[in-house]
């Protein structure tokens, strides 16, 4: 039995396990959304949660800019200490800039629930239930009294003709002489 056992298998042991969820992470981190198997896209949600929280709570370039004294110095070391934790799961420094600039801003006011798991049928080789898994858009707070502007209508200038285009010109010449 497994009461009180948290997490899948996958019928593999924990090195390969862990490998296979920092290679998805990353690969969720630098693209957005990733295509894999149901079960392995909701064990994948708490890791690349976790990521994008670390990312979120950290301080931001920005503000570390504003500071001095000790409270530069912790905050530096904060930012440090995020982006170390983040590198145990995501491999690629492309993705660590996402997460740590294009993410942090995007989820700064949600609470959490960062990514989305959309089911995406079976596969035609085994019949594995396939899933999505990507990261949610920006939450957004609509406002009541919002006001929309009409876009205003752009003219649109037609083009004025010209006595001759260039090769009409040059095959012109060539037969009068």
């Amino acid at each position: 039995m497994r009461h009180r056992k948290a997490g899948r298998k996958f019928g593999m042991d924990a090195t390969a396990r862990k490998a296979m969820f920092k290679n998805m992470v990353t690969s969720l981190m630098l693209h957005g959304q990733i295509r894999t198997t149901e079960h392995r896209a909701k064990e994948l949600r708490k890791y690349a949660e976790r990521v994008i929280t670390l990312g979120k709570n950290a301080p931001a370039e920005g503000d570390i800019a504003s500071l001095t004294g000790d409270e530069l110095q912790r905050a530096r070391a904060a930012r440090v200490h995020a982006i170390r934790r983040a590198r145990l799961w995501v491999h690629d420094e492309r993705a660590i800039a996402k997460v740590f600039g294009e993410y942090a801003e995007r989820f700064a006011t949600r609470p959490g629930g960062y990514t989305r798991v959309v089911k995406a049928g079976r596969r035609a080789g085994d019949n594995s239930s396939m899933a999505i898994i990507q990261l949610v858009e920006a939450y957004q707070v609509p406002e009541i009294d919002a006001v929309v502007e009409e876009p205003e209508a752009v003219e649109v200038a037609e083009p004025a003709d010209e006595a001759e285009p260039v090769e009409e010109a040059a095959a012109d010449e060539g037969a009068t002489e």
